[in-house]
């Protein structure tokens, strides 16, 4: 990466609207620096740099780094130092938002007017960029790593494995959130979902770009392997089916639909043998209840069993409480009547089931 460093006035410098992480919160090419300050403000804790840099200045060896674009100083690395420096040196900002900032002394002030600035570009400091925020100590969201790796595959002509070995990546984690993005994106071009209809203001890539290793989703969409690389994972004919999965994942607001993920643990897990089995998928698609779908989806021995196991730590638990918590209610009474009644004719049952299936094997015999 270009080393040359240049002292340069905050206000000759711009926020870097292709930041992969400001992207994610919905910011577009044309946004002002209001709402950059504002989504950067609310989302990213500036606050803290905020109040470092108005008790010891700004450190020297904490250079922001630009590239030269379209005759403007972009700060493609240290967004959040840039939106702290302009905060202080215009108290305006603050108090036009509603913010409560410490105030700096001038010797403070007059230091931070002009800050260090590694000048490069985006083409020479990807790899740096790359290992600090996808595979090292100051890591982005999944889906700003994602849109990160694209952009340097796409833009500047970086082959996926060689990103990978810049970076220090082991696990296939570069060519697994690369397929996770051109899945989304692909849903996007052919029209099956929109991203900004989304349920949720977070858009929780991992959902995706994780959910397409496992068997049931991965089959459910027929998704190209890793090695494939392909800008278009998802055959024509398994679009479809794609957006259904994208709005289980995530919802959709203008059809009032909530995701049916709630958690990635368990939830994605369980939609994953969900879109394997067929009486269970459609189930989901008529209730648009995972738990429910999910059920149907596990073999009947399985839940049986635990819902015996289940039955029995709660009576467990109520005979624990019972000298205490039984305040002679006869509505009580009453359920614990029901709970006796049901745990009788099911073990009658089982018994019956039982004797015959012995009766079926004195006769065989």
């Amino acid at each position: 990466m270009n080393k040359e460093i240049r002292s340069i006035e905050v206000k000759e410098l711009d926020f870097d609207r292709k930041n992969p992480r400001l992207i994610e919160y919905g910011i577009k090419s044309n946004a002002t620096d209001e709402d950059l300050l504002k989504v950067l403000w609310e989302t990213m804790d500036v606050m803290e740099i905020v109040q470092s840099i108005a008790a010891s200045g700004f450190f020297p060896h904490e250079a922001l780094i630009i590239a030269e674009e379209a005759g403007k100083n972009i700060v493609i690395e240290g967004n959040r130092r840039l939106a702290a420096l302009r905060v202080l040196l215009d108290p305006a900002i603050a108090e036009n938002n509603g913010w409560t900032v410490p105030a700096i002394d001038e010797a403070i002030k007059m230091q931070i007017e002009s800050v260090p600035c590694i000048v490069s570009s985006r083409d020479n400091a990807w790899r740096y960029l790359g290992f600090k925020h996808v595979n090292g100590p100051a890591k982005w969201s999944s889906y700003a790593k994602a849109a990160y790796i694209a952009k340097v595959h796409h833009e500047s002509g970086i082959p996926l494995a060689q990103i990978s070995e810049q970076i220090g990546d082991r696990h296939r984690t570069v060519q697994k959130l690369y397929r996770g993005l051109m899945v989304l994106e692909q849903a996007e071009q052919s029209g099956v979902y929109d991203r900004d209809d989304r349920w949720n203001t977070r858009l929780a890539f991992s959902h995706l770009y994780t959910g397409l290793d496992r068997d049931g989703i991965k089959n459910f969409i027929n998704v190209s392997p890793l090695d494939e690389e392909a800008k278009k994972p998802v055959p024509e004919d398994k679009l479809e089916e794609l957006g259904e999965l994208c709005k289980w994942l995530y919802g959709s607001r203008s059809e009032k639909e909530p995701p049916v993920i709630k958690s990635q643990n368990p939830d994605l897990k369980h939609l994953d043998k969900v879109i394997a089995s067929r009486e269970a998928i459609s189930t989901l698609r008529a209730t648009h209840d995972l738990t429910v779908a999910y059920e149907l989806s596990r073999p009947s021995g399985t839940v049986f069993e635990e819902s015996l196991l289940e039955a029995k730590r709660g009576l467990q638990k109520a005979h624990k409480h019972m000298s205490t918590g039984f305040n002679n209610s006869t509505d009580l009474l009453k359920i614990a009547g029901s709970v006796a009644n049901l745990a009788d004719d099911l073990y009658e049952q089982m018994e019956r089931k039982m004797d015959k299936q012995k009766n079926r094997i004195s006769e065989d015999s």
